[in-house]
């Protein structure tokens, strides 16, 4: 068995004489040494079934079809496959399923055989990681126990929301071992209910039936309230957007609220008011305005503040398109001491006219919110489209304030907190941006 899978977190601690000498240990997430090429034809004869060869030697989780290259016969939608590369040699452990986007989903490269208990490892492993070591539970009850490639386990994500488990699942294998697996999750959570969700085309290519595991998701409330840094929030799983709140701006938002106090604030695309309540609340922020499309997150944007006890006079929101009325405040001549701009994503495609289409609207979006940024203010801009690089998103940003002639002293780059970690051998899977610069 790998070491990325044998070993508690606490195992991988190594303290010293101090606190501060405390370090962790990551030579598990080291490839196995691959031995030499051979040109000769592997004996596939003595390995385990069932099994796939891929066309190439790779180190990614997500083999395409055109990387795939024998399977066995036995080899069937869901399996747990012992993946070997193209010279024959053992790589490690993938879910397999033929029709799929991606027919193999590799959870673990290993240099030793990987079997199921593979699964329940992980998941301990990623519980331990937020609970032991980042202890978020000292800063929130919702965050992200599982995410996906980033905890070697691919097609899988999950949220916690108080006492509830919100389950993204893309993969039929993982769909098959969530029965078995959420008892588990329960207990290492200490959360009772559970909402899956799952996309109608993905669920269709993998053939994911949510209704066979309507049992287990009936009891789950529609909405529960959670905690994060002192403020209360309601997630609503069924009118909200994926799973109703998005604990990947958990940091961030605590860090706004620190910059702006008594300072009158722009929140733009406010969807259920985090950021904005973040300023208010944490923040001390003398006003505070948050714009969304989207009339029923502003409606429960609303009874969050009413959850805050937060006076109207100092928070307030407005149902509208986020570009018309930043153009109508521009043409108003309105300034704001910081102004926030957390859109969804823009680019959703990698080629074509959409995609191009998506950047111009993160330049267009930009532009606008810096022009309401009074000099010396303060702009937090984010990206949440994994197709737009942080390089590619910075440059679009600065060439939204440069054709205003004015310029952005940048103070930091962030992203989502730990508990949405990247393997090194997936870093594709990063995808949110978080510019934070001053308006000069």
């Amino acid at each position: 068995m790998a070491g990325a899978i044998g070993l508690k977190l606490a195992d991988r601690l190594a303290v010293g004489s101090n606190a501060d000498e405390a370090r962790i240990d990551f030579s598990f997430l080291n490839p196995p040494m691959l031995p030499p090429s051979s040109t000769a034809a592997p004996d596939r004869s003595t390995w385990a079934k069932p099994w796939v060869q891929l066309k190439f030697v790779t180190f990614q989780p997500h083999i395409f079809p055109r990387m795939l290259g024998r399977v066995s016969s036995d080899a069937r939608a869901g399996d747990l496959v012992a993946v070997h590369d193209r010279n024959g040699h053992y790589a490690g452990a993938g879910l397999f399923h033929p029709r799929a986007k991606i027919p193999v989903r590799v959870v673990c490269h290993s240099s030793e055989p990987v079997g199921e208990e593979y699964f329940e490892q992980a998941l301990r492993q990623a519980v331990a990681l937020r609970r032991d070591w980042f202890k978020l539970d000292e800063q929130s009850d919702a965050w992200r126990v599982v995410n996906s490639d980033g905890d070697g386990l691919s097609g899988l994500t999950v949220d916690r929301y108080g006492d509830v488990l919100f389950c993204d699942v893309a993969s039929l294998g993982i769909f098959q071992r969530l029965p078995r697996l959420l008892p588990l999750f329960h207990e290492l959570c200490g959360t009772k209910h559970t909402h899956l969700y799952v996309d109608h085309d993905f669920g269709s290519l993998e053939g994911i039936k949510p209704s066979l595991m309507k049992e287990t998701t009936a009891t789950a409330p529609a909405k529960v309230r959670i905690r994060e840094h002192n403020v209360r929030y309601e997630v609503d799983f069924v009118e909200g957007h994926k799973t109703g709140f998005f604990c990947d701006q958990r940091d961030n938002r605590l860090r706004f609220s620190r910059l702006v106090k008594d300072a009158r604030v722009l929140d733009l695309c406010c969807y259920t008011g985090g950021f904005g309540l973040a300023a208010s609340v944490i923040g001390g922020a003398a006003d505070v305005t948050g714009i969304d499309l989207d009339e029923t997150a502003v409606a429960q944007a609303r009874r969050n503040q009413n959850l805050n006890q937060v006076p109207p006079a100092r928070l307030h929101w407005v149902h509208a398109d986020a570009f018309a009325y930043a153009r109508q405040m521009q043409q108003n001549g309105e300034r704001w001491d910081a102004v926030v701009v957390d859109p969804p994503k823009f680019v959703l495609t990698r080629d074509g006219e959409g995609h191009w289409e998506g950047r111009r609207k993160y330049e267009d979006l930009n532009q606008l919110a810096i022009s309401l940024v009074k000099p010396g203010g303060l702009l937090v801009t984010c990206s949440c489209s994994g197709l737009v690089s942080l390089e590619e998103f910075e440059a679009h940003v600065i060439k939204a304030a440069h054709r205003l002639n004015r310029r952005l002293q940048f103070i930091d780059r962030t992203g989502p907190g730990p508990d949405h970690p990247v393997q090194s051998n997936c870093l594709e899977s990063r995808y949110l941006k978080v510019l934070w610069a001053r308006v000069v």
